[in-house]
């Protein structure tokens, strides 16, 4: 087959293909192939990589359904993501690829890329607490609204319910805070909170501790019902005593159970299921 055969064969094939889009942007599109694969001066190619050409033409049309000219880009195309969204009424614990841990809040929800080892790059809607694992190759962000958040292994909180305000609260490590559309950075340190609202940004301090100043140890087993879920017992002759403690108010229970073991040198157990912790 002559290149000139070869060249009606294809100009039919592209004129077949069953795309929404206009004669004329076809017409157009079909010239601007056919000058780069059909020049003036032909190189003496084979029938076989015009037909290797018009393979890869048919499956990218086919296949995906775009087309692609001029006013069209690749990077129009959305990665297959993953969703995550916690429809309950209680904090929904999410382990990533990456192994960083999400506690979603109610009605939240959290949307990552299938490569999300390589591309650490998240989107929240709602309320989220992040503990980041470190990995300096890849740079965890955060897209919430107009804000991006940028760590490298760090604890924080990010509120976005609305489009009106964002707020993240650092509790460990160090964040990097921008805005669509603005050149600023913020860096935050532990204790800092970031408030975006009204296209207005504000730096603020918070109380990320919680004190136990020579409180009845009662007082920690209500603290801990209400923040975590779960339900602590200590043997009888406990209930008098009075516990000096400070505890990150986002610090993992595993830590805290353990340092009051040590503190009052008690055994426990956890019960998963009934989201109970024993001491003894």
């Amino acid at each position: 087959m002559n290149d000139k055969k070869v060249e009606e064969e294809l100009n039919k094939i592209w004129d077949d293909i069953p795309i929404s889009h206009s004669d004329e942007e076809k017409e157009a599109s079909w010239e601007a192939f056919q000058s780069k694969t059909f020049p003036s001066n032909k190189s003496k190619f084979k029938a076989w990589h015009y037909a290797a050409a018009a393979a890869v033409l048919l499956f990218g049309f086919i296949g995906s359904g775009l087309f692609f000219n001029k006013n069209q880009e690749q990077s129009e195309v959305k990665l297959a993501s993953n969703v995550i969204e916690n429809t309950t009424s209680i904090v929904k614990t999410v382990f990533l690829p990456d192994s960083s841990k999400v506690e979603l809040s109610p009605n939240s929800r959290i949307e990552y890329a299938n490569n999300f080892t390589t591309n650490r790059k998240i989107e929240i809607k709602g309320e989220a607490y992040f503990h980041v694992k470190k990995d300096k190759k890849h740079p965890f962000q955060v897209f919430c609204n107009e804000t991006t958040t940028t760590v490298l292994g760090t604890s924080f909180l990010v509120k976005g319910y609305t489009q009106k305000e964002v707020t993240v609260e650092l509790f460990e490590g160090s964040v990097e805070m921008s805005v669509k559309d603005q050149d600023k950075k913020w860096i935050l340190v532990p204790g800092e909170k970031f408030t975006y609202a009204n296209n207005t940004v504000e730096v603020t301090e918070f109380e990320r501790f919680t004190d136990f100043e020579n409180e009845k140890i009662t007082v920690l087993t209500t603290y801990i019902k209400t923040n975590y879920g779960y339900t602590m017992t200590f043997p009888k002759e406990y209930y008098e005593q009075r516990i000096t403690l400070r505890i990150n108010k986002k610090e993992d229970l595993k830590i805290i159970i353990q340092l009051i073991s040590e503190m009052y040198n008690l055994n426990f157990e956890i019960n998963e299921k009934l989201k109970e912790v024993t001491f003894q």
